[in-house]
């Protein structure tokens, strides 16, 4: 399998979450993070080699929005998801992992993850009023110490299909 398509993988895993949080009655963003195999690691300044095979990937944590259920303004689909990561890792620091989201983090959830340090954040629909990335430049600010790897569009319209959905829904369209 090749990263792209492990990738679209985990976006589909996410999306499920979304589903999750719009059952809910929740925005429907859905969060996924993932740390692939490692073949061979980091040695002498060259980067770590992974497997792109899903099934043995090791999911660290995945969430959905629950705001509103858990009347919680953090209670982000990121946030949670970052948190179960730290605990199944045991560490705060998530090197060699990447994480998946349905709609771009937000400025408070961009600011987690660089602190958590992934190697990637991969995004399916950007959030052009909001985004951490897109609008606040949080990911490649020169002011923080870590800078993921971003990709945004993966998945686009399946995760924008999701919040179009919704909030159409919550209108009575």
């Amino acid at each position: 399998m090749t990263k792209d398509e492990f990738d679209l993988f985990f976006m589909r895993m996410a999306l499920r979450e979304a589903e999750k949080a719009a059952s809910d009655g929740e925005v429907p963003t859905g969060c996924v993070i993932v740390e692939p195999a490692v073949v061979e690691p980091a040695h002498d300044g060259h980067p770590p080699v992974f497997d792109w095979n899903p099934s043995i990937a090791r999911i660290l944590g995945r969430a959905h929005n629950q705001t509103e259920g858990l009347c919680d303004a953090t209670a982000h689909a990121e946030m949670l998801a970052l948190s179960g990561a730290f605990s199944a890792k045991g560490d705060w620091r998530l090197s060699g992992t990447r994480l998946y989201v349905t709609k771009e983090p937000c400025p408070m959830c961009a600011g987690a993850i660089v602190l958590a340090r992934p190697d990637s954040v991969l995004w399916g629909v950007s959030d052009p009023k909001r985004g951490g990335g897109s609008v606040f430049g949080i990911f490649n600010h020169p002011g923080v110490n870590h800078h993921p790897e971003t990709s945004s569009g993966i998945l686009e319209k399946e995760s924008r299909a999701v919040l179009q959905r919704f909030f159409a829904a919550r209108r009575g369209d």
